[in-house]
Parts: C-alpha cells; structure tokens; sequence
C-alpha cells in the first residue's frame, strides 16, 4: 500500500509542489516518470543510465554549464507543466539544478542520493549508448 501511494505521489504530486525531494530507489525509477540523468558522459559510461532515462548534461567536467542547451534538450522531453525527475550521481548536482527549475516554472523531483544510492539498492543499469 505504501508503494501504491508514493507512485501516486510521483506521478500526481502536490499542484502547489514545484520542486519534490524523494529518495530514490528501484520503485521509483520503475514508477514511469521521466528521469533526466544530468550526469556527464565520462559517468554515463562508467555506471551505465537508468532503463528509460534522457541524459542531458547540465554542469561538464569542469563545472560548466550552458543554461540555453540544457533548457532546449529539456523542453524538447518534457511538456510545459509535465512532472518529471532530476537524477546525478550523490545528489548535489540534482539538488542545484532542481532549485533552479523549479524556480523558473518547472515540476520536478529531485531523487536524493543519485544513482550511487540506486547501484548500492543493486539496480542494474542499462549501457550507455552515445548517439552523437
């Protein structure tokens, strides 16, 4: 019953909520919402992504960011209003930049403790496939 009420909290929320903090954990990656894995490359490859993730960088190795890039790969997979979910590797990085979204008009979770918190659940990622 639990479960079935955190799924229903992820996909339905709070409307008032525009930015949730949930641990992350196998139930919620496998709830169906949208999870951006904000991570870079060089760790999407490391670790591998979760099943169904968008990764699309926000700070690169050296803690730079392009605001403009991010935001149009974000809107280009998530809809005005859409609640989705933010994910990196400890949750730091997830936790600035879901601030900042929900700040701009945003719906998002922030999942605490990042895909570190997931492997040590034993999730098994999915490889990373680098299309460009």
């Amino acid at each position: 019953m639990k479960k079935i009420i955190l799924i229903l909290m992820l996909l339905f929320g709070f409307s008032y909520a525009e930015v949730m903090n949930f641990p992350i954990s196998k139930n919620v990656v496998n709830s169906g919402i949208k999870i951006i894995d904000i991570r870079t490359k060089p760790e999407w490859r490391e670790t591998g992504i979760i099943k169904g993730s968008k990764t699309i960088t926000f700070f690169d190795e050296k803690g730079g960011y392009d605001v403009p890039k991010f935001i149009k790969a974000l809107n280009s997979f998530v809809k005005p209003g859409e609640k989705f979910a933010l994910v990196c590797r400890t949750g730091h990085r997830s936790r600035i930049v879901a601030k900042f979204l929900g700040d701009n008009g945003y719906n998002v979770i922030d999942l605490l403790g990042g895909v570190q918190a997931l492997a040590r659940d034993n999730y098994k990622f999915v490889k990373y496939e680098d299309n460009k």
